[in-house]
């Protein structure tokens, strides 16, 4: 299959691009912005059955209007059911098709973070949240628990516990009690939940000076 090939392709260079995950700005001191085009599923078509994924397929054939939105919806499935390699040259597929400032980009590479960091891949995750935040205005609220998890995952805890404080300073209410977490982080796994607790374990006892 040609996309696939091509998909290939581009999973090298986008490997090739980011070897080396780049070192991440250092926190603001607020973080107020929904950016719910970036932190939310990419959705194409509606479903995620067989016959969606046919469906999916025949858009990104066509090479349509929908047919980046198709790669990432389709790239997520795949990896979601075990079928890393062929979900990742989906993903790089994607993200090679999409300008450095086109708007689906950081969703799709959220999304691709995500679904890194489930198999196991924290550095990799983490250099994919970087480039979701890298470059944009915006002060997105998901960056500073997804960031301190990514770091705490990779060992870079220091620098987790200060995104977690930037949490902390955006909406202290919210942040400084982990039994919030199920509400504040839906989407996330128990275990997620967990890790992010060990970060707030950290900046209780040791709360970073601002700035």
């Amino acid at each position: 299959m040609g996309y696939l090939r091509a998909g290939l392709c581009a999973l090298g260079l986008l490997f090739a691009s980011t070897v080396g995950a780049q070192t991440l700005p250092a926190p603001a001191e607020f973080y107020f912005d929904d950016d719910a085009r970036t932190a939310s599923p990419i959705v194409a078509i509606a479903g995620d059955d067989d016959q969606t994924h046919a469906r999916l397929l025949q858009l990104i054939e066509r090479n349509g209007r929908n047919a980046d939105q198709a790669r990432a919806q389709l790239a997520q499935a795949l990896m979601r059911s075990g079928r890393e390699d062929t979900g990742r040259a989906m993903y790089a597929q994607a993200l090679a098709s999409l300008s450095t400032r086109a708007p689906l980009r950081s969703g799709v590479q959220w999304n691709y973070g995500w679904d890194l960091y489930r198999a196991g891949h924290h550095q990799e995750a983490l250099e994919q949240w970087r480039q979701a935040l890298d470059g944009r205005l915006l002060r997105p609220s998901w960056a500073p628990p997804t960031l301190a998890l990514g770091l705490w995952s990779t060992d870079r805890r220091d620098e987790a516990v200060r995104w977690y404080a930037a949490a902390v300073r955006t909406e202290p209410t919210l942040w400084s009690d982990p039994a919030r977490y199920p509400t504040l982080l839906p989407d996330w796994t128990d275990a997620e939940r967990a890790t992010l607790a060990e970060v707030f374990a950290a900046w209780r006892a040791s709360p970073p000076a601002w700035p």
